[in-house]
């Protein structure tokens, strides 16, 4: 995979180094493959993440979101009191932490648990502050008309 210096541009931009540090974690190839997951688009302005969590409780997982920041945590808690010995340990119970950058004004909505998947739905809420608006033009016609004349008659 090729590697790419970003390095001339944070010199030459303000600003931009958070898209800069995006996209050298978009190259690298230390992306960790545990545990699987979908990002999904469920509307226009709404958003699906699906973490498969098979075999972790709901008081193992935490959900995190800061900033513009969304990490999953999950965390096996080791059963010592178990009287079974197990053979061959094929379901993976190890610990992860999977972080999601998130684009302004996206935030978390809700978060449920079933059948060993953890959905998070975010959802994109602009304030009306941020939403553009129309903006009218006024033409020379709309304003007050002007009477060369009667100035000029006045004076007289």
């Amino acid at each position: 995979m090729r590697s790419y210096d970003l390095t001339p541009f944070y010199r030459s931009t303000v600003g931009f180094d958070r898209l800069f540090s995006l996209l050298d974690q978009a190259t690298s190839d230390g992306s960790p493959g545990y545990p699987p997951y979908n990002i999904e688009r469920t509307g226009e302005n709404a958003y699906r993440i699906t973490v498969a969590v098979s075999g972790f409780a709901k008081d193992e997982l935490s959900i995190v979101a800061k900033e513009n920041t969304l990490t999953i945590k999950g965390e096996k808690v080791a059963n010592e009191n178990s009287k079974s010995e197990v053979l061959y340990r094929g379901i993976a119970a190890r610990a992860f932490e999977r972080a999601f950058q998130l684009a302004d004004f996206v935030q978390v909505k809700d978060a449920s648990l079933e059948n060993g998947l953890l959905h998070v739905d975010l959802v994109r809420e602009i304030p009306e502050a941020k939403k553009p608006r129309q903006i009218a033009i006024n033409t020379a016609a709309q304003s007050t008309p002007v009477i060369e004349g009667s100035a000029e008659k006045a004076a007289a």
